[in-house]
Order: structure tokens, then sequence, then C-alpha cells
């Protein structure tokens, strides 16, 4: 059986997906262009990795479309010298991703199978300043704060202002928020003790569960 070329994969979904949707810098490409995202899915979809829509990894959660990885990730305006938060490890894929633009990452898994899952594959691509933690992250993780970015990978009911709180003065959070039939991406960005925001698209993500998220039985699931 003929072996899948996912480096051309990889290269046609940044040339079709990505930079015809006004996906303009050239780090966030590159690190879309270099990260295998086939590691991060369940072995039969791999041949399915670099399509243009989410994939489920299980435990009723899915890896996002490439465009929306890379749209949060862009909408950080990363340059390589900040501490960032991941709510929503899921596969790992963003978690590498905003690796190869920031200098440390934390991320914050909820299901522990997922979360182990995500940890071996990204100490395999070494990717050596993300870290996992299995937690409930709709809290963030107040122990390493403050970060210069904070992205939630999953919709939250509102912005948790405990979430705010962990930003540096000068960070962003990228975060979807609505509920079940939709969600619009905004981003927020503090400044001193005040904070703007904007919104940016809409999109549908799976529910943020835990104490400032969605509770067990909402949304159906």
């Amino acid at each position: 059986m003929r072996t899948p070329d996912f480096d051309q994969k990889r290269k046609r979904m940044v040339e079709e997906q990505l930079a015809p949707r006004r996906i303009h810098d050239p780090r966030v490409l590159r690190a879309m262009q270099t990260v295998p995202r086939h590691r991060f899915v369940p072995p039969d979809l791999q041949e399915r990795a670099y399509a243009d829509c989410p994939l489920p990894i299980g435990e009723h959660q899915t890896i996002s479309q490439p465009y929306i990885v890379a749209l949060m990730t862009e909408l950080l305006t990363l340059k390589g010298t900040e501490k960032v938060l991941e709510i929503g490890t899921g596969s790992g894929y963003q978690a590498a991703i905003l690796g190869k633009l920031a200098q440390e990452v934390h991320t914050v898994e909820r299901h522990a199978s997922l979360a182990k899952r995500a940890e071996d594959v990204l100490r395999e691509l070494g990717c050596e300043n993300v870290h996992v933690h299995h937690a409930d992250g709709s809290s963030g993780l107040p122990e390493h704060a403050p970060y210069e970015g904070v992205i939630v990978t999953a919709a939250a009911p509102e912005v948790p202002k405990i979430l705010l709180d962990q930003l540096a003065d000068g960070g962003v959070l990228v975060i979807p928020v609505g509920g079940y039939y939709g969600q619009t991406l905004q981003r927020w960005e503090r400044i001193g003790e005040s904070f703007t925001y904007d919104d940016i698209a809409p999109v549908a993500f799976v529910p943020l569960r835990g104490q400032m998220g969605w509770g067990d039985g909402e949304w159906g699931i």
C-alpha cells in the first residue's frame, strides 16, 4: 500500500486553505507547514488529517479545522518571547503550533486519556517547551500566570473573568463564546486594568466544561 505523502498534503493545506483566507503571518504559515498534523489524529483518520474540516479524537472532542487553528494562533500576534496558556489540549496539535511560535506553552486538558496521548505525541516530536497539565482548565492555570497569550479551544457561555485576570498587561485572550448552535470567536486584550474585545468570526466548537464553563449534561453530552 502506498504511503501517503503527508509533506505534500501539508503544503497544499497551507497554500489552498490558509493563504487564500488571509492568514498572513509568515511564522504562523511556517508552523502550520512544519507540524505533522497527522500525528495528532487517530490512525484510521490520518488520510484525512489535512482536510478542511475538524475531526473526532475521542471523548466527544475534536481536532479543529486547520484554518481555525491558524486563525486563532495568528490573533495572538506572537513574537517568540511569550508565555502562552491553552485551555483544552485535545489532540495536542494546537499546542504544538503554539510551541513553534512562543517561548513557553502551558496547555490544560480535563480528560486524562487525551492529556496522556497529547503529552506522548508532543514528547515524541521534541516539543520541549510545551507542558501538558491534566486539570479543569476553565479556571486557567494561575500558578504560572501572567500570560501574554491565552487561547481557549472550547466554547464558553461567557468570557471567564478568571482568564482575563491571568493575562499580562498587553496580553491577548482568544476564545469562542456562545451556545450549542454556534458561537462568536472573540479577541480580548488587556490594557492595564481595562479590557477591550473584537468579534472576529462565527465558529462552532465543543463546549468548555468545568467550573467556569458548561456543566455536565448541558448541550446533551
